[in-house]
């Protein structure tokens, strides 16, 4: 997942050139497969296989560096990619976006778009006053908006959906199920067959963390079989929330399984359940010191039997203060 291209003003979301082109020619080399995001969706879907080592390329927020930087580059390889659009930034000619005009130039070239929301908000607050009832309401208008003006420009868009800033928690999930979209967060991670569909993981690409070292092992990675994380909602007030992950038998390396917290490194690993004749393997985790407000994550890998591959999974967290009013739905 990449944000900005060669905008060295907004590291946190810019990926230099020589990085990104040392990435793609990375993956010619190690002969990845780079397919269309449909593709991809419609193997998780079960409609059809995907070759090995299979990637999908996806950009959010249609910057203007996509259309400069991105797409010349990805042309030039014949390689499709997809960019999710905020679509009032467009409509509204901000000069650090792209135009629609570009945007048909892209798609007739084999580019994809999907649906980021109209606005780029905070989907999961609620505004002052707002109930519940209301803020789904507002949250269906704000998608289907997206979703038209989208087809308004370019036509046919696939039902896919990216989180802004990577944020959902169960209701906005749920809605965006029920309004029939496969949806994108930005918790790193490989897909697989039992890769939740509410919110599929992707590898975010900045500059602080897109070294061809670390690129290497991320694009290698395997997804981790988790069967079911509790909790799934990654919203919370707790400074320190456990994570019990229930996982099917893999090939992964368990002995060796570690978990990592944003900004703590290494944190304990409990096995709760580890019998893998009997299908029960259950660990659980927790950070040993509080996390940050907002955003951060739990990552646990596993080595694979391959070496230099590892099993990965990453579940988000967005630590809240009790005052704070995300429109949680009840856990599933």
């Amino acid at each position: 997942m990449y944000h900005r291209f060669g905008e060295p003003g907004h590291p946190s979301t810019n990926i230099r050139l020589d990085q990104f082109e040392a990435q793609l020619d990375h993956l010619q080399r190690a002969g990845y497969q780079i397919l269309p995001l449909e593709d991809i969706v419609a193997a998780l879907q079960g409609e059809k296989k995907l070759p090995p080592r299979a990637v999908a390329l996806t950009i959010d927020d249609a910057y203007r560096s996509v259309y400069e930087q991105a797409f010349p580059r990805l042309r030039a390889r014949g390689w499709p990619f997809t960019v999710f659009v905020a679509t009032d930034p467009v409509d509204q000619g901000l000069s650090a976006f792209m135009s629609w005009e570009q945007m048909r130039e892209m798609q007739a070239a084999g580019v994809g778009f999907a649906n980021h929301s109209r606005d780029h908000g905070h989907l999961i607050r609620l505004r002052a006053g707002e109930s519940r009832a209301q803020w789904r309401a507002r949250i269906r208008a704000n998608l289907e908006h997206a979703q038209r003006r989208l087809e308004e420009e370019l036509g046919r868009i696939p039902r896919l959906f990216a989180y802004p800033y990577g944020e959902y928690d169960t209701a906005l999930a749920a809605l965006v199920r029920e309004l029939g979209y496969v949806a994108f967060g930005q918790q790193s991670g490989a897909v697989g067959p039992l890769s939740d569909l509410r919110a599929l993981p992707r590898f975010p690409m900045a500059e602080a963390y897109a070294d061809l070292a670390q690129f290497r092992t991320k694009a290698a990675a395997l997804p981790l079989p988790v069967r079911r994380v509790i909790p799934w909602n990654p919203v919370t007030t707790l400074a320190r929330p456990r994570m019990v992950v229930h996982l099917t038998p893999s090939g992964a390396r368990l002995a060796e399984l570690r978990c990592y917290a944003s900004g703590q490194g290494a944190i304990p690993v409990e096995w709760l359940e580890r019998d893998p004749a009997g299908g029960d393997l259950r660990f659980a985790t927790r950070a040993p010191k509080p996390l940050p407000m907002g955003r951060s994550r739990y990552n646990c890998t596993a080595p694979a039997a391959e070496p230099g591959r590892f099993y990965w999974f990453s579940h988000p967290w967005i630590r809240l203060r009790p005052a704070a009013r995300p429109a949680v739905a009840p856990r599933p």
